[in-house]
């Protein structure tokens, strides 16, 4: 079950009062004078859309200053003059706990403010958080330069077919308010080989004799650690969420198929055990593991390059001010384990910007003529169809443009980065102490040109023989469902792999149960068909049965819902109305709601079957449910973690 997690946009955005250092205080005041735009980003879209209207000021002569979020001093925000935040939707929709902080309603008086979200219509609260940060600046004080703009990755050109119009009237709109932002006027236009210049990191190569990373003392696997960390801190990524916990490493002990051979789909169950000591988890934990790449694709990568794979290289930011300590260790590595461990080759699909410099490096007159229709505003739709539609690679759009040969430098900035993948945890450390288990169904799909895709991660999980002594780097990360305690009854919906957090929670209680009364659970599983892909069946019915925590006698139920065994398709939300008694006696004795699975309608089904419910069995109107239902999640009742 590969689980995409989006970032609270502005976690770490709390105003905490903190001053700033002195010698930070003429650079912030300096600051001041530039457009600021500040973004978070989790899948790179974020900062791609960021960096876009940071590049798109730069063209018209306005100073800039692009930051993450987690990079800015959010105490100063009332001294900056004009503001723009790109923000994307989280897993719930949820308002950042930033937002949630008592603030007086002139605090952001001095402030232009404006607000992109990036959102996909298919989600339960689509780019709910744009709304509601665009609100909670406004309540503030702060002054909008023009409406929230709202991505959409259902769009056909995605998220740029608002950013592009929505850009347009920022320009005008900011000139209005404030023309001394661009001091050639607003119809100046910087020259493209004038403003491209150089990229923005510096690759140094060194000498053999300079290479400290396979130390002598070290084993295998601590010299494959250091790589990671090394190459990962090198990346210009940043790569925050490695450098906030240090990584581990798992060895796999099993990798078995959970659904029927040949039946269409490949689910599996994987079991880890930790090399040295156990990292400390809890039920409802999250679990990223960095991918291995194809080694022929990265020598493929290679070679279309012109590049030594074995040279030792070290790589840092041009802006050596801003980059001072990023790096506390320069130890050269090869060029090629560089590659492996931070640049997605080929699986992930090249930003515009990516086409718009390859247009200057194309030496074949019919190749840049395409590349600059693409990177240009009337190419974006059909650059969308060729690249993100397709999920056209780096590697094979470098292939489509032969006569194109790009300094490493500017490949190293410009290849999406390699993201670690995030997995909802389906052991319980009390049920499985020193084991990590995972339940992963492999991503495959098929292009508008009939090409077959898989998803990297998933692919290369569900290929690794236990037998051959596989270690994988991990990172461990709190996910959205809080670990409840024994005496919390519970409601839990995962249909599909979305069952994955529930297997490590009703492990969890089993185990406590042995020591003392706990509170009932109510499951609810779907799958397609029984003999298919019923995941986990006999953990399920073992502890349905025999006064098990999820057996009636306990006040509880497992109820599973097979959706194509019969003519009339039948889902979760069906068993849910079956037992809606049931589910309102519970929720009465103060239990708490866990949803799990698909992001597209089952959420938001399942939350209208709620509602229903609690009309019908409470004997109230729809509007009284639905405010019911709110206050159910505004008290940490209704936890809802979903994936694409």
């Amino acid at each position: 079950m590969i689980l995409i997690i989006y970032q609270h946009p502005l976690s770490d955005f709390v105003p905490s009062g903190r001053l700033l250092q002195p010698s930070r205080r003429t650079k912030e005041m300096e600051e001041k004078q530039k457009l600021l735009v500040l973004y978070a980003t989790q899948t790179g879209n974020a900062m791609d859309a960021a960096e876009r209207i940071g590049r798109e000021a730069e063209r018209r002569a306005c100073p800039v200053s692009l930051l993450p979020i987690d990079q800015f001093d959010p105490s100063s925000l009332p001294d900056q003059s004009t503001v723009i935040f790109v923000v994307s939707t989280t897993g719930q929709g949820d308002t950042p706990d930033s937002m949630k902080r008592h603030l007086s309603q002139d605090w952001l008086q001095a402030v232009n403010y404006a607000v992109f979200g990036l959102g996909d219509s298919g989600y339960q609260k689509y780019n709910f958080v744009a709304k509601k940060l665009d609100k909670r600046l406004a309540d503030l004080g702060g002054r909008p330069i023009i409406e929230k703009g709202l991505g959409d990755d259902q769009h056909p050109s995605g998220y740029e077919g608002a950013l592009d119009p929505w850009m347009s009237s920022l320009w005008s709109s900011l000139y209005q308010i404030n023309p001394e932002l661009f001091p050639k006027g607003l119809n100046f236009i910087v020259p493209d080989t004038e403003l491209m210049g150089q990229p923005k990191v510096i690759i140094t190569y060194h000498a053999s004799n300079q290479a400290h990373l396979l130390l002598s003392d070290t084993s295998d696997l601590d010299s494959k650690a250091m790589q990671v960390e090394y190459a990962r801190l090198m990346s210009p990524a940043k790569f925050p969420s490695d450098k906030s916990r240090p990584h581990c490493w798992l060895r796999m002990t099993s990798n078995s198929l959970l659904t029927r051979a040949d039946c269409g789909r490949d689910v599996r169950h994987l079991e880890f055990k930790f090399h040295s000591s156990a990292v400390e988890y809890e039920v409802g934990d999250v679990l990223e593991i960095l991918p291995s790449q194809n080694p022929d694709a990265v020598d493929a990568f290679i070679r279309r390059c012109n590049l030594d794979a074995e040279a030792l290289i070290t790589v840092q930011s041009r802006d050596v001010a801003d980059d001072a300590g990023a790096y506390p260790s320069r130890v050269p590595i090869r060029l090629k384990t560089f590659v492996e461990l931070t640049m997605d080759i080929a699986s992930a699909s090249p930003r515009r910007y990516f086409f718009e410099v390859m247009s200057h490096y194309a030496t074949a007159e019919h190749e840049k003529e395409r590349l600059k229709y693409f990177a240009s505003p009337e190419g974006r739709d059909d650059l969308y169809q060729y690249n993100q539609k397709e999920r056209r690679t780096v590697l094979e759009v470098l292939e489509d443009f032969p006569s194109v040969q790009m300094p490493f430098e500017w490949l190293v900035q410009l290849v999406p980065h390699l993201k670690t993948r995030a997995f909802s945890i389906s052991s319980s450390p009390v049920a499985h102490p020193n084991q990590v288990h995972l339940t992963v169904s492999v991503v495959s799909w098929t292009t508008p040109f009939k090409r077959k895709r898989s998803g990297l991660c998933s692919k290369w999980l569900a290929e690794l023989d236990p037998q051959q002594g596989v270690y994988v780097p991990v990172w461990f990360q709190k996910g959205l469902l809080p670990a409840p305690s024994p005496s919390l009854p519970l409601i839990l919906i995962g249909p599909g792999t979305g069952c994955a957090p529930f297997r490590g929670f009703i492990a969890e209680r089993a185990i406590q149960s042995h020591s003392g009364p706990t509170a009932p659970i109510l499951f609810f599983f779907g799958c397609r068909k029984e003999e298919d892909d019923f995941l986990y069946s006999d953990f399920w019915r073992f502890h349905s049965q025999k006064g098990g925590v999820l057996s009636e006698e306990k006040g509880g139920g497992f109820y599973v819902a097979f959706s194509r065994d019969q003519p009339k398709k039948v889902y979760v939300q069906h068993k849910m109305l079956d037992y809606s008694q049931k589910i309102w006696e519970l929720l009465g004795k103060g239990a708490s709601v866990y949803v799990a699975g698909s992001s597209t309608k089952m959420p938001s089904d399942v939350m209208e079957t709620f509602e229903g419910i609690i009309s019908k069995e409470g004997g109230v109107p729809k509007e009284a449910a639905v405010r019911w239902l709110r206050a159910l999640e505004k008290a940490g009742r209704y936890h809802v973690e979903a994936w694409s």
